[in-house]
């Protein structure tokens, strides 16, 4: 079983609570809290490891906040491999207003990496040779916008399967490099990249086809919220519409659908099961409070509910 490293250079300690009502200027009084570690790279390990897969979390962390991820991450039993930065890890806040049903989300920028910090996490995936590596999150401030290039480089040459799951700048950056086996973007991310706006089915998967057919990624699993989520290989395209589910938070159901999709193809399953094993994941985990807190056993009901994709297996 090969495993998943993954790697989170911006990674957060999440704070999720509810709030009957929320208000401006008055004191807001919350309820159900719970912190979990967070991070594209750091929930993408949380979600694997749930699922049966073996993974590696490669975080960069720093002073007090860093040495509680450290702590949250242990608690879960979550392998990881730390970079040691000399500023606070960065921590986010999620209420939901149960009045409303609305989400409030606060991110935090996060700590500025130096030099020698950035190219420390460079040299500390160097080791890995097969296997996959999934490089998932925002650039830290400092890092450069080709740092996913770069690392592309190297997971070619140690025969690693590479994906990404970014935006902006560091995404096209690194399609520009090339040699990616699977992209996530979301709707507006996929826009931004493409430089238009894609609001029909027929535009979106003309788009996703055109990068699959110039060679720089082998497959693009594109997220539309309410709409579900559409894959582009080699072979076509697939869309698949949104599970019906009680939403009780979206915050890492994004990390939770990449989990799933990389974990099936890691273990041969194809890139059409694969998929909506994502899907599926990321039903569960909006299903669920906190971050990406999909159960194992509620995403392989949920992949049993999917219907006109033939499952390879009864889970993951």
């Amino acid at each position: 079983m090969p495993r998943i490293t993954t790697l989170t250079l911006n990674p957060t300690i999440d704070l999720a609570s509810e709030a009957a009502a929320v208000h401006p200027i008055r004191k807001i009084r919350t309820f159900a809290e719970r912190q979990d570690p967070g991070g594209g790279g750091v929930n993408v390990a949380r979600v694997v490891r749930e699922l049966g897969g073996e993974t590696l979390a490669v975080i960069l962390a720093g002073g007090v906040t860093g040495r509680f991820l450290e702590e949250l991450l242990d608690e879960g039993g979550i392998p990881r491999q730390t970079v040691p930065i000399a500023g606070r890890t960065r921590i986010s806040q999620t209420v939901l207003d149960r009045s409303t049903g609305q989400e409030y989300r606060f991110v935090a920028e996060g700590p500025r990496v130096a030099e020698a910090e950035w190219q420390a996490a460079l040299e500390a995936l160097a080791a890995l040779r097969e296997g996959w590596l999934v490089a998932s999150g925002s650039l830290a401030p400092g890092v450069p916008e080709d740092f996913y290039a770069r690392l592309s480089a190297r997971a070619r040459e140690a025969g690693l399967r590479f994906v990404v799951d970014t935006s902006g700048a560091a995404l096209r950056a690194t399609l520009e490099a090339g040699g990616l086996t699977l992209i996530k973007p979301s709707l507006g991310e996929f826009e931004t990249l493409i430089g238009r706006k894609l609001p029909e089915a027929a535009a979106q998967e003309q788009a996703a086809a055109e990068l699959v057919r110039s060679g720089k990624v082998e497959m693009v699993a594109l997220t539309l919220g309410r709409d579900g989520a559409m894959l582009a290989t080699a072979e076509g395209t697939l869309r698949l519409p949104a599970l019906e589910v009680e939403v009780r938070g979206a915050v890492g159901a994004g990390d939770s659908f990449l989990a799933a999709m990389t974990l099936a193809l890691a273990r041969g399953r194809t890139p059409r099961d694969a998929f909506a094993w994502g899907v599926a994941a990321g039903a569960a985990a909006v299903s669920n409070a906190g971050t990406a807190h999909p159960g194992r056993a509620e995403v392989a009901a949920l992949r049993r509910r999917i219907a006109g994709v033939p499952m390879e297996g009864d889970s993951l």
